[in-house]
């Protein structure tokens, strides 16, 4: 299949079948953002398959397929960002509690986590980048090429340096 023939198939499922997709964006998100967001990334994996249609299937059940499994991967990731948020938000509020910043507001905290963050090494601050956005050990390992064992390590060091760097607590 061409890239032209890729781009017809595309738009022809765009302008056929676009209802269908946000029936299913609606259906998983709320919020205007997250349904732009959640729709983007349908879109894209919509695209991207293409030449994996065979034709075996109606469009519509392949398009349903792609797009459910698109918004379930979606409210995956953005479950566990929202648990390492909420935990984040935990751990400023202990390093405020210990003393750290404990005058300034949490905009200004996190401007200090990330301006740390800047500091380290490229791949260190990939790593705790990673980590902050919820990836497991084995997801930041498979991101980065280096092994899970590699990544605990890392992570380890990285945690002691920004806690010396913020001057703060174990978190």
């Amino acid at each position: 299949m061409t890239t032209d023939d890729q781009d017809a198939q595309f738009q022809r499922w765009i302008q056929n079948h676009l209802g269908l997709m946000v029936k299913v964006v609606r259906s998983f998100v709320d919020g205007a953002a997250d349904q732009d967001d959640l729709l983007q990334d349908i879109l894209v994996n919509l695209w991207s398959s293409i030449p994996s249609f065979r034709g075996e299937a109606k469009e519509t059940t392949w398009i349903y397929r792609v797009s459910i499994q698109t918004a379930m991967v979606w409210r995956r990731g953005e479950r566990r960002r929202e648990k390492y948020q909420s935990s984040y938000m935990q751990e400023v509020t202990a390093v405020k509690s210990h003393g750290v910043d404990s005058e300034g507001d949490d905009d200004e905290l996190i401007e200090r986590l990330y301006s740390a963050i800047r500091q380290l090494p490229k791949v260190d601050a990939s790593i705790a980048l990673l980590h902050l956005d919820g990836l497991t050990y084995r997801e930041i390992s498979e991101a980065l090429g280096i092994s899970e064992n590699y990544v605990g390590v890392k992570l380890s060091r990285i945690r002691s340096v920004l806690t010396e760097r913020l001057g703060g607590s174990n978190h």
